[in-house]
């Protein structure tokens, strides 16, 4: 589909990758990754064609199609969410319009015998095959499956698209761009804008697309569960392997680990050699066997160890005091938005030292309870503040809460106060703002670094509750995972609103669900709430709520387990003693293996089958990790 061959592009004498090359071919599902600045929104703007200045070489089949999803968005105004959509079918709406014409023209003449009125039936034929050849039978129907689908309801079909956040109007551009059916779909960051359940919906779209798919994500569980190939640019190299996200950086880290050891090894080689030259070198005798080294020496093709770019920031979060054991209490808070009810009479309470995660579909009202908890809206009701509590909040449109007109440095310095004043440099550079990058203004800030300094500002001042909402948009996967430490480490209240289900996973212990204007709690982490909810398919719940009322006044008439379910739980535990005995045999020998590597690379490797044997073993330990995993869930389950 499209060939890249020794591609470069550099901006003011620095290259930001230089002559990379590689394929696209149909059934790839690539996740382009790498930091934020590594150039990956730009590399997507070179398949698509919106740059050419580059050196190098990009080859596209003839006729190929390639639609790219955008941030920047343009929408004619007075035109429902359906009429937007159906832009995506601009051959399809002019077929309709020339059949209209036609059909008037056949309404209103009565020359049936003429030769200008047997070339309209002609033409009707003509555009009605081609209308039907194109879909136009079925264009409605898969548009409005495709809204459905991410998110949007029958009631919303025919507002118009202004009414909408800029959210809603970026779903809009995407159903727009999967009904085209391009050949190549670049995606930059498509669940930016998405929750939970579009996100799943989407997942399942992506997998089956028959053409090829790019994506640019910081969301690694949707690139785990769409790709099956990754780019990583890093440093201006690029690095590729058929593999999703995590397998490839496994096997990245495995294969730096080989060329580590290997490089070692050929050191050694080129070290004895270097002293076998300087020893002949004296000697008249040897002059010849000398110069056979060092042309030996000239020829060897030296190992080099792949780079990483190891930069990431350090986030920690001090508590300043002890609040008191209810954080925030929540008593019949209502609020709507003119005519649209968002909240009605929400009651709950969060204590000290928990964290939440604040999920639901876009629109129930997460982000506005965050605003409402620290002050920023009016509202009905009662949300009180327990003692001691010193809040520190980071909005989802941060960008607002930032003056564009000043530098990083001064955005600091103005936050600061007395105490913590000379340490705004520190705190910069531990947020990657370095040397002269502090005098940037705000206004040319990437979305991942305007993140970085509102992160940066929040440590200026003295906080025990941490309220984010979609604290990882724009942030790069390595941020986000030090950003996640960050924030199991904090000693504090956390409450996230957030639609990263791998971000949430081992950083919630409880989950407020928003929907219906209501505010249910469970508990548990995010993959609690997802099993509880037989979420495969967010969409299910509806249906579920029934079932799980009758479960529920079943499973309290016996909570004693069977005689059955004892035998079960006996037997499964014996195989769980079993397998981990196994898991400890093959660890033990994969590391007696790796050491023989790192020590004895060469002999090691000559012994027979030996790359057999140890891939043999590295699979086996993989299989028993898996069974392990499934035993323990069977245990947990019975228990």
């Amino acid at each position: 589909m499209i060939h890249i061959n020794k591609l470069s592009v550099s901006f003011g004498g620095e290259y930001l990758f230089n002559e990379i090359s590689f394929r696209l071919t149909a059934g790839d599902r690539v996740g382009l990754i790498g930091k934020n600045g590594a150039g990956k929104s730009t590399m997507l703007k070179i398949l698509s064609g919106d740059q050419t200045s580059f050196e190098g070489e990009l080859g596209k089949e003839k006729g190929l199609t390639i639609g790219i999803l955008r941030q920047d968005i343009d929408f004619t105004v007075g035109n429902t969410v359906l009429e937007e959509t159906y832009q995506a079918f601009g051959e399809l709406m002019h077929i309709e319009s020339e059949l209209d014409q036609i059909n008037i023209q056949l309404a209103e003449r009565t020359d049936y015998e003429s030769e200008s009125y047997s070339a309209l039936i002609d033409s009707l034929s003509e555009n009605q095959d081609r209308y039907e050849i194109l879909g136009g039978y079925n264009y409605k129907g898969e548009t409005e499956r495709i809204l459905k689908g991410l998110g949007f309801k029958d009631e919303d079909l025919n507002k118009l698209t202004e009414t909408f956040s800029g959210g809603w109007r970026m779903r809009i551009e995407l159903a727009k761009l999967l009904l085209q059916n391009n050949d190549i779909l670049l995606l930059d960051e498509p669940t930016n804008h998405l929750d939970i359940e579009s996100i799943i919906w989407l997942e399942g779209f992506l997998k089956s697309y028959p053409g090829c798919v790019v994506i640019v994500s910081h969301d690694k569980m949707f690139l785990d569960n769409v790709t099956n190939r990754t780019i990583e640019i890093s440093l201006g190299r690029i690095y590729d392997y058929p593999k999703a996200y995590s397998d490839f950086k496994d096997l990245r880290k495995e294969l730096m680990e080989q060329q580590v050891n290997a490089q070692k090894n050929q050191q050694r080689e080129i070290d004895q050699a270097e002293r076998l030259i300087e020893k002949f070198r004296a000697k008249a005798s040897k002059a010849s066997m000398a110069q056979s080294l060092i042309k030996k020496l000239d020829k060897i093709e030296r190992i080099e160890v792949d780079q990483e770019d190891t930069a990431a920031m350090k986030v920690n979060f001090p508590v300043s005091v002890v609040p008191g054991k209810v954080v925030f209490e929540s008593i019949k808070a209502s609020k709507s938005f003119g005519e649209k009810k968002v909240l009605n009479q929400v009651s709950f309470y969060i204590e000290r030292n928990e964290k939440v995660a604040f999920v639901g579909q876009n629109g129930q009202g997460k982000s506005t309870l965050a605003k409402m908890m620290v002050n920023e809206l009016p509202f009905e009701g009662e949300i009180k503040v327990g003692h001691n509590v010193q809040v520190g909040y980071f909005a989802q449109n941060q960008a607002e809460y930032l003056d564009g007109n000043k530098t990083v440095l001064d955005t600091m310095i103005d936050a600061a106060n007395e105490s913590n004043r000379a340490k705004v440099r520190d705190i910069l550079g531990a947020f990657l703002f370095k040397g002269d990058e502090v005098e940037k203004y705000v206004k040319v800030l990437s979305g991942g670094e305007r993140n970085r300094l509102a992160l940066a500002k929040m440590l200026l001042s003295p906080l025990n509750v941490l309220i984010m909402d979609e604290p990882t948009n724009h942030l790069d996967i390595p941020s986000k995972n030090v950003l996640k430490e960050a924030l199991q480490k904090f000693e504090g209240t956390l409450i996230l609103v957030s639609h990263d289900r791998d971000f949430l996973q081992g950083l919630a212990e409880k989950v407020f669900e928003f929907r219906d204007h209501q505010v249910k709690e469970f508990l548990g982490g995010i993959d609690d709430y997802l099993k509880q909810r037989e979420l495969n398919d967010m969409r299910q719940v509806e249906q579920a709520s029934k079932k799980q009322k009758e479960e529920k006044q079943s499973s309290q008439a016996t909570k004693v387990a069977s005689y059955e379910d004892q035998k079960k739980l006996k037997s499964l535990k014996n195989k769980l003693s079993k397998v981990e005995s196994e898991i400890s045999k093959f660890e033990r020998e994969i590391k007696k293996i790796d050491v023989e590597l790192a020590t004895n690379y060469d002999a090691t490797i000559q012994q027979n089958n030996f790359f057999e044997s140890y891939q043999s073993k590295k699979k086996k330990l993989k299989e028993l990790m898996e069974t392990w995993e499934e035993v323990q869930m069977q245990l947990e389950e019975i228990s």
